[in-house]
């Protein structure tokens, strides 16, 4: 066994900031980056909207590739190159990749200019989205129904689970299809008819779910298991775990969104950093 074995993955997300907050936050550096004065105030706001993550900051920092400051188009165009992923929409998203690659042009400063074409060159595969069979590799993978040997994910936690991956997927390795045409799982001889240069499976069980109250407030912790084989053989090849903790207010609500936001992040974290580097091993 190879690859992926023997990897352990700890997530460190214990220390969340509250979702409310979070959206003040970018809402206040929306409306800075869109009408501050101060190119000073333009700059940290496109800075901190690059950092926090939050995919609503891709429409204005595609429209601060206009600004009339070099240092804040530059920010801008550098700060796309990290939030823009399969996950955006497709209207934003190819209106970034537009803008990005005319900017990379056409800009009259060479710092941008270098920003942009970096961030377009990391984005431009995302454009449209990909076709099994088209780019160039026509790599498939399918997602198995995961599963919750803990018994304590609660209702919808597999669901989650198969969508942090498919996601996760779509951001890393977005030509890679993990959706076959009319919804079915493709044969051997289907895959080589459409000519798949690979197909994999991936399949994840949520072994451990801890939540630990003190006060209004609780941890939860999760831990996963993923397997990596080829398809549709099945013959493993790779094995990850890996764990996370989420801090949350100690309603049942709370509880139960924290412990799909402990998935996802360890889901993330390994498709990202484990699983599609050694699928990319093995496509010839």
């Amino acid at each position: 066994m190879r690859g992926l074995r023997g990897i352990a993955i700890f997530v460190a997300c214990c220390l969340f900031i509250p979702r409310p907050a979070v959206a003040d936050r970018v809402d206040d550096l929306v409306r800075q980056l869109r009408s501050d004065p101060d190119y000073k105030v333009r700059l940290s706001a496109a800075l901190n909207l690059g950092k926090i993550g939050d995919k609503r900051a891709v429409p204005p920092l595609v429209d601060a590739l206009k600004d009339g400051d070099k240092t804040v188009r530059g920010v801008a165009s550098a700060a796309l190159g990290r939030l823009v992923d399969g996950t955006v929409d497709a209207t934003h998203r190819n209106r970034a990749i537009s803008e990005l690659e005319r900017v990379a042009k056409n800009d009259p400063d060479a710092f941008v200019r270098g920003q942009a074409q970096k961030s377009f060159d990391s984005l431009k595969g995302l454009g449209g989205g990909a076709k099994l069979g088209e780019g160039t590799k026509g790599v498939y993978v399918e997602v198995g129904p995961m599963a919750d040997t803990s018994k304590q994910g609660g209702s919808g936690i597999l669901l989650a689970m198969r969508q942090a991956v498919e996601n996760a997927l779509k951001k890393k390795a977005p030509s890679y299809s993990t959706r076959w045409p009319g919804g079915k799982s493709p044969t051997k001889a289907e895959l080589s008819k459409a000519g798949t240069h690979a197909a994999f499976y991936v399949d994840g069980t949520l072994t451990k779910v801890d939540v630990k109250k003190t006060g209004n407030m609780a941890e939860v912790s999760c831990k996963i298991s993923l397997v990596l084989a080829t398809y549709p053989e099945k013959s493993m090849f790779g094995f990850a775990s890996g764990a996370a903790a989420v801090e949350a207010e100690a309603s049942d609500k709370d509880i139960d969104e924290a412990k799909r936001e402990c998935v996802g992040a360890v889901l993330e974290d390994m498709v990202a950093n484990k699983v599609v580097p050694t699928m990319q091993q093995r496509v010839p």
